[in-house]
């Protein structure tokens, strides 16, 4: 079974453009444009991966990985956090989140992350 990866970010063409990279190293791919839909397909896909975007209208993205972390069935899945902000990590750790993933996002550390936290 084909793993799947929730991409949650605000900008329509970086989720385009995540898509695109992240179905070429064959998983499937589920979006959500902000954070109340991230935690409503969150909760109806049960994705293998989120990549979460920090920056987002309404609630961060470290917020919302908590959120989704305390949602009963998606305390498990791995959020990892996507941003241009510098010194993030351990608030995202705070938050419940596996990994941090710089933009502009390297393809190569796209697929490790793709390839340590959603096949496992």
């Amino acid at each position: 079974m084909q793993k799947s990866v929730l991409v949650v970010d605000d900008q329509e063409d970086v989720r385009a453009m995540m898509k695109i990279a992240i179905e070429n190293f064959g998983y499937s791919v589920i979006e959500a444009g902000g954070p109340f839909d991230a935690i409503g397909k969150a909760e109806e896909f049960r994705p293998d991966l989120i990549l979460m975007d920090i920056g987002m209208p309404l609630l961060d993205g470290l917020s919302v990985a908590q959120m989704i972390g305390e949602t009963e069935g998606c305390s498990q899945i791995p959020i990892v956090i996507l941003t241009a902000y510098s010194n993030i990590r351990d608030q995202a750790k705070k938050a419940g989140c596996v990994d941090v993933l710089y933009k502009p996002v390297e393809f190569e550390k796209l697929k490790d992350i793709l390839d340590w936290h959603a096949a496992l």
